[in-house]
């Protein structure tokens, strides 16, 4: 059996054309079923949905063989034990700085000002502003990160932004890009070696549908 780890949303949207270039096609609709476990129309493989935080957790330890995550949240988690064969192109955005529309970040920044920032993100942001020599003290949201600069909670806020329609209805502007973000293919190292064959085919068959840029 092969197990493949995926969150429900835009991921799991995304990957099922990908899954079906490799023969593979979900049985059910996981916003209609309440099942965590999805068979497919092969036997051989199934889904599992967890949250999108916990696909890299879960393919680590052995409970799936694949996974298909955002490369925030694999650099956030960290990839000890995960082989990385493909970046999907899919699930595009960008991990980015945001303030009110009011807020002065540039002088804020050239003034050396201490800066409170909210973000689900802490490891990624910490790193991205020591790199720029910013102080700041980081405060750790899981949800509705918009509302922290509105309601005086942070400054910034560090968060994944695709159109930026919601940033502007909530009169926030994004002010620096951290970076690019994309889902990747994760394995399991172990299973790798025990279910080569299988999994090999699987991994040629997502490389060989990916949208070309």
């Amino acid at each position: 059996m092969i197990t493949l780890a995926l969150s429900k949303g835009r991921i799991f949207e995304e990957t099922m054309p990908l899954l079906a270039a490799a023969g593979i096609e979900v049985t059910e609709d996981p916003e209609k079923s309440r099942k965590l476990i999805l068979e497919t129309t092969r036997p051989d493989v199934r889904v599992v949905l967890v949250r999108a935080s916990d696909v890299p957790t879960y393919v680590q330890y052995g409970g799936a063989d694949l996974g298909v995550t955002g490369l925030d949240v694999l650099l956030e988690h960290g990839n000890q034990g995960l082989y990385q064969p493909l970046d999907l192109r899919i699930a595009a955005c960008r991990l980015s700085v945001a303030v009110r529309a009011d807020y002065d970040y540039a002088s804020a920044v050239k003034q050396g000002s201490r800066l409170r920032v909210a973000t689900k993100y802490v490891g990624l942001a910490r790193d991205f502003f020591a790199s720029k020599g910013v102080h700041v003290d980081l405060i750790k949201l899981y949800g509705s990160m918009e509302l922290a600069p509105l309601t005086g909670l942070a400054d910034a806020i560090v968060d994944l932004v695709s159109t930026g329609n919601t940033l502007k209805a909530n009169h926030l502007v994004e002010v620096e890009r951290i970076m690019d973000i994309s889902a990747r293919l994760v394995v399991n190292q172990a299973a790798l070696k025990l279910k080569r064959e299988p999994i090999r085919r699987i991994v040629d068959a997502f490389a060989s549908a990916i949208p070309t840029a």
